[in-house]
């Protein structure tokens, strides 16, 4: 951020609803970039390269989980190094991925209107 001292402090409690926010859109972010097999480790660089940073101990719990839940498909690979495990989105990935976007596309909209309603 670019400002002075007064404008670039941040009130108490910010960071932690700042993570509440990130934490909101995160399976959205990981399921936009399995459309292409990925590894955990290519997977985290795309998100950081992207904007958006996130922890191995919350990336590789989450993985799981959508695998589990039957929207990931994964397989192990030998591949230029030690096996590696690749995640991509499977038909129910693709079809949740689809909502998903909707409804975020949908509840940013209306964020918008709040916003602009108060600037």
């Amino acid at each position: 951020m670019v400002g002075t001292e007064a404008t670039t402090r941040r009130p108490d409690g910010a960071d932690k609803l700042d993570q509440e926010l990130r934490r909101g859109v995160v399976v959205l972010a990981v399921l936009s970039q399995l459309r292409e097999a990925q590894y955990g480790y290519s997977l985290r660089q795309a998100l950081a390269g992207a904007g958006m940073p996130i922890e191995e101990g919350t990336l590789y719990p989450l993985l799981r989980r959508l695998e589990a839940q039957g929207v990931l498909a994964s397989e192990w690979r030998l591949q230029d190094g030690p096996p590696r495990r690749y995640y991509r989105l499977n038909a129910a990935g693709e079809a949740l991925l689809a909502t998903l976007s909707v409804s975020w596309r949908d509840l940013n909209a209306v964020m918008d209107r709040l916003l602009g309603e108060g600037a």
